[in-house]
């Protein structure tokens, strides 16, 4: 059968060769195998192919018959590894928080237990008769998100 762990061993020498890194695998029962790669910089088509092909160099499909696809996360998948929270740094993000709220706003900082979002808000200051932009940095602790995702806008 095959294993996350035998896929990871397999291409965890080339990721690191290439500067990528792994955000999930996923096998299933069926022995159809889903690889997400990424790097600080993108991932090429090119880059997938030469993983997929090291992948299939290495697993005899006399022995195991399998499916197989390599690719990078795509813009509306949410984020899952902590290399992505840092590379998406000062992006605008979308949080959907365990309590079922969401927050959109910057991602300012990324650390091992959490996110720092900024985020503009309308309030009406006391003494005042308008509401003003303020703008408020947040943490959320990770076990506070469900799901983050970048925004995408085409302004």
């Amino acid at each position: 059968m095959i294993t996350k762990e035998r896929i990871e061993k397999i291409i965890a020498p080339k990721l690191e060769e290439d500067g990528l890194f792994l955000v999930e695998i996923l096998v299933t029962s069926t022995n159809s195998i889903s690889v997400l790669i990424d790097s600080d910089h993108g991932v090429s088509i090119e880059k997938c192919i030469e993983v997929s092909r090291l992948i299939e160099s290495t697993i005899d499909r006399d022995l195991e018959d399998f499916d197989l696809e390599v690719s990078s996360p795509g813009l509306g998948q949410p984020l899952k590894v902590f290399k992505q929270y840092q590379k998406s740094l000062n992006r605008e993000v979308e949080l959907l928080l365990t309590n079922g709220k969401k927050e959109i706003g910057k991602l300012v900082s990324a650390k091992t237990d959490g996110n720092e979002i900024e985020v503009n808000k309308m309030i009406k200051p006391e003494g005042k008769k308008r509401k003003e932009f303020v703008t408020e940095v947040t943490f959320y602790p990770f076990n506070a998100i469900k799901t983050t995702r970048i925004v995408v806008s085409f302004r």
